[in-house]
């Protein structure tokens, strides 16, 4: 007995679709594969061809999600804060030692 396999024929619109959803939403492409019932393997070739053609249209430059972006402040506005905590601490210790010299 021979299997045949039909192919679903998704629009160009509901690909674009499905790629914002993994790339600007930042939804997992597991998920998005089981809710719109596509092949994982199909939606990650289309997300990485997309990224890749985002990063010819940037000259090179990597394509950076909104999500990843913000990710990306919050991780740099947390060193940020950590280091000016630092600089107090440190401040305060010149002090101490220049008020007690030894």
């Amino acid at each position: 007995m021979e299997c045949v396999h039909m192919r679903k024929r998704i629009d160009d619109n509901l690909k674009r679709h499905l790629i914002k959803l993994v790339v600007e939403e930042g939804k997992k492409q597991i998920e998005v594969s089981r809710e719109m019932d596509v092949p994982v393997s199909t939606l990650r070739r289309w997300v990485s061809e997309y990224r890749k053609e985002l990063q010819k249209e940037r000259n090179g430059e990597e394509y950076v999600t909104p999500t990843e972006r913000l990710k990306q402040q919050r991780a740099l506005e947390k060193e940020i804060q950590e280091l000016k905590e630092e600089n107090e601490i440190l401040k305060k210790a010149m002090h101490i030692f220049s008020k007690n010299p030894q």
